[in-house]
């Protein structure tokens, strides 16, 4: 191998490392917007009113 091929081989190396790191920025930032799109409709869920202890307590699994 001449001193160009391990030159070559060298960038493509560095440059394979500076592609990956970006790709790792990206999807955290990708996690950080789902995760506050998700907390942000969590919050937006109205507050159920206060029900009578007998509604919701069982499911009809017969009809």
């Amino acid at each position: 191998m001449d001193i160009t091929g391990i030159a070559q081989l060298a960038t493509g190396l560095a440059d394979t490392g500076t592609k990956q790191a970006v790709g790792m920025a990206v999807l955290k930032k990708a996690q950080d917007i789902q995760s506050s799109t998700a907390t942000a409709l969590i919050e937006a869920i109205p507050a159920v009113p206060n029900l009578p202890a007998h509604l919701g307590s069982r499911i009809n699994t017969t009809a």
